[in-house]
């Protein structure tokens, strides 16, 4: 088994706090994604996990096993770093088998586990020439195939993909993904980006300000965030928000601070009068009849299977998706509705989902 357990970690340095009591359990042959804004602690969690962060409390296990006091070298994990780490002087091959050369593996059995992992990776052309020869994305799977001829039992990505450009980052993460099918290795992923954890990850895990404020499948977070900051990280373009109270009853409006209502196709049970903020996904606005809420176009953006609409409404800025081509033009009032059984609701102050 090569499952990992982080309990109550907890990251200080100094009386500065970095990692608030972090519990995250991931199961043998899961791809988990650490995912949140700069700073929100995720790098600092990742290095905790391979060691080379001391942990100030709490407990990590791998495959059963406490390492809290092991050193990286012990561990049985491999990492990938975000500028590679690879030494400029050796070829592809001496990269990818010197963890193995300096753990005493013999010649015969480096050269063999250097084969399969450049067969997988698609580096045996690649075997003698030197990093400064090689694509950005022929050195990340460079990185990549020096982790794999190891076997460990968790690789860790520490943000792999943000040195590339946004083709290659594309064409990297199928690479990636299809790399974990066909391995079944527990991988513990950091990044930024909320694309790489949407379409990468089993699991991801968001944090913010070193705490974990929601874990769980991709869908599951994009369809039932947990709160406010849940809601707006995940999903490109982000989430829409409104704020405002809940009047009508059976047949539930929004009333904006402006006063102006807008009708809802529902609202929680027990809702009436209460102040929320009501979110709603750039893809799940639509035209509205009269009477609808107006809104003043801003911004159009064909992007050919779609466009994006950045709207006006009532000082509120709100970006809209069609699937459709539309003939908007900047400064063009449109009737817009927000009847759709896709809304989501949370307390305005506490921010948690009702």
């Amino acid at each position: 088994m090569s499952g990992l357990t982080i309990k109550n970690v907890r990251k200080s340095y100094g009386a500065v706090n970095i990692i608030h009591g972090v519990d995250v359990d991931i199961s043998d042959g899961e791809f988990v994604i650490l995912v949140g804004p700069s700073g929100c602690g995720k790098s600092t969690l990742l290095r905790m996990i391979a060691g080379l962060e001391d942990i100030t409390g709490g407990q990590i296990s791998i495959g059963g096993r406490v390492v809290n006091d092991l050193p990286p070298k012990d561990r049985d994990i491999a990492m990938v770093f975000q500028n590679y780490a690879l030494y400029p002087q050796m070829t592809v091959a001496q990269n990818m088998g010197f963890a193995l050369q300096l753990a005493g593996a013999k010649r015969a059995e480096i050269d063999e586990k250097v084969g399969e992992a450049a067969k997988i990776l698609g580096l045996q052309p690649l075997l003698d020439r030197k990093p400064a020869q090689l694509s950005g994305g022929q050195r990340q799977r460079v990185a990549m195939g020096r982790a794999i001829v190891r076997d460990p039992k968790v690789f860790l990505f520490d943000e792999p993909l943000s040195n590339l450009d946004a083709k290659l980052r594309v064409k990297m993460r199928a690479e990636i993904k299809a790399l974990h099918q066909r391995l079944k290795t527990t991988i513990v992923y950091v990044t930024h980006d909320q694309i790489e954890a949407m379409t990468m990850a089993d699991k991801i895990v968001v944090l913010q300000g070193g705490k974990v404020e929601q874990v769980g499948s991709p869908l599951e977070l994009y369809d039932r965030p947990k709160n406010v900051f849940v809601a707006g990280f995940l999903g490109s373009p982000a989430m829409n928000f409104l704020e405002g109270r809940i009047t009508g009853g059976a047949s539930p409006a929004l009333v904006l601070p402006t006063g102006t209502g807008i009708e809802l196709a529902s609202a929680p049970a027990q809702s009436d009068g209460r102040e929320v903020v009501l979110g709603i996904r750039p893809e799940d606005l639509s035209f509205g009849s009269e009477g609808s809420v107006t809104a003043t176009v801003t911004v159009v953006e064909p992007t050919g299977s779609e466009t994006h609409v950045a709207l006006e409404l009532e000082g509120k800025e709100l970006t809209w998706v069609m699937r459709e081509r539309a003939e908007l033009t900047p400064g063009q009032k449109i009737q817009l509705s927000l009847k759709t059984p896709n809304l989501h609701f949370f307390d305005k102050a506490s921010q948690q989902r009702l």
